[in-house]
């Protein structure tokens, strides 16, 4: 399925019975040539855009609403920088964050349908968006058949992106999603050739809660055991900034926690 936010820096040691996941660093990175390439890519398609089509930019702060539900749909919105979250109106009036944008991401495209958005975007921090008038897309792509492949592809990460974010609510315990949710996160920025080692988490923990379908407390606890597992330190007492040793000891983690329990065996 797809970014515009307290636990010591220093965990407790767990006990000695307990299972440890420590991270050691590894070098060189297996993924960096991957996530470069991909990068490249996504210059690439920004590119494309602006050499098909007239965007509008503009800059917005953390709060700043690029689309709102109920707004009549004429332009989509590309992710030029910054994070974006995608928040739906529940039945009864809550706010539900569905999804979770970045560099490159189109927004809107729930709009295309019925001619009107279902959902807000709403800036994580400070960045800037593109508007992309839709008739004007829908022009470049008659004309340019790299332009319509490169709007296909973006459907279809979308679709991949929403099937994946469904299957970890579904499958997957609190704290294992939690850790799917930072390495995910981590691995969106690596494939923007952004730092991955800390980053600053620009959602609350009630915001993460409500998107990964956990409660506040929840998220608290599977934060301060991933950091008692050592997969996770906190730069900061705010616990917005995370330091990641390791993502692919992340990415094992959750893993783990798909596999049969040992102890069952």
């Amino acid at each position: 399925m797809l970014s515009d936010t307290a636990i010591a820096s220093t965990a407790s040691s767990p006990a000695p019975s307990q299972a440890v996941h420590r991270a050691t660093p590894r070098q060189p990175r297996p993924h960096a040539q991957r996530e470069a390439a991909h990068a490249q890519r996504i210059a690439e398609r920004l590119g494309l855009i602006q050499a098909s089509v007239e965007v509008q930019r503009r800059v917005v702060r953390a709060g700043d609403i690029v689309h709102q539900a109920g707004q009549r749909f004429t332009h989509l919105f590309v992710a030029s920088t910054g994070a974006y979250k995608i928040v739906n109106l529940t039945r009864d009036g809550r706010e539900q964050i569905v999804s979770v944008k970045f560099r490159g991401d189109w927004l809107g495209l729930d709009g295309i349908a019925d001619a009107a958005h279902h959902c807000d975007a709403v800036a994580l921090d400070t960045g800037e968006v593109w508007a992309v008038p839709y008739a004007a897309l829908v022009q470049a792509c008659a004309v340019r058949p790299g332009m319509m492949t490169s709007f296909h592809e973006a459907m279809g990460r979308e679709l991949a992106r929403d099937r994946s974010s469904l299957m970890s609510v579904c499958t997957l315990p609190a704290d294992a999603r939690v850790a799917d949710f930072l390495h995910d996160w981590a691995a969106a920025l690596a494939c923007r050739g952004l730092r991955t080692d800390q980053i600053t988490l620009r959602m609350t923990r009630a915001e993460v809660g409500n998107y990964l379908g956990l409660t506040l407390e929840t998220v608290s606890r599977a934060l301060s055991r991933l950091a008692r597992e050592g997969l996770i330190t906190f730069a900061d007492n705010a616990r917005r900034e995370i330091v990641i040793p390791d993502t692919e000891a992340l990415a094992d983690f959750v893993q783990d926690a798909l596999a049969p329990s040992a102890a069952l065996q």
